[in-house]
């Protein structure tokens, strides 16, 4: 069978750049179609009721707003090699949940073996569901990055159809 690859995207859409993962999952389901191995959850805020998702999975990529010394809206991409010491580090308001799913899957021994960050820093996580201009960019860099990254990997991604 082929390689289970899970394409999450975690963040509040009520806490304005906070949400740019989700809004980079609802792009990529809008604009692409995926072949069957690969599943994008929008993971919200859900922390370790996501942990039945990793079961299987050989590639998990976590699509974020991340705290960083880089300006806002600029776009860090990582392979994680201890991804709960990671997160551990780097804390927005819901990555506590992420932190105790990925420490957790390790405990259970389903923490994937190939763990990708798509990152983004934010500009304004004031309450509202509306991004700043330069999170909305890099959001679309994202979704971008994370096709190629699935081309790589040989995975067919076609464009949605209207």
């Amino acid at each position: 069978m082929a390689d289970k690859i899970l394409v999450l995207g975690v963040g509040n859409v009520l806490l304005s750049d906070e949400g740019a993962g989700v809004r980079a999952v609802e792009q990529l389901q809008r604009s692409y179609v995926f072949s069957p191995q690969v599943e994008l959850i929008d993971g919200g805020t859900m922390g370790l009721d996501l942990l039945g998702y990793l079961d299987d999975t050989s590639h998990l990529f976590i699509i974020d707003a991340i705290v960083s010394s880089k300006p806002p809206g600029s776009v860090v991409i990582e392979k994680l090699l201890d991804p709960p010491a990671y997160f551990r580090q780097k804390i927005s308001p819901h990555q506590i949940g992420i932190s105790e799913l990925l420490a957790v899957a390790a405990m259970q021994d389903c923490l994937p073996p190939s763990i990708t960050l798509f990152g983004i820093v934010p500009l304004d996580l004031s309450t509202g569901i509306e991004m700043s201009p330069m999170v909305n960019a890099a959001v679309e860099q994202v979704v971008l990055a994370v096709v190629e990254e699935l081309d790589l990997m040989g995975v067919k991604v076609g464009a949605a159809s209207c």
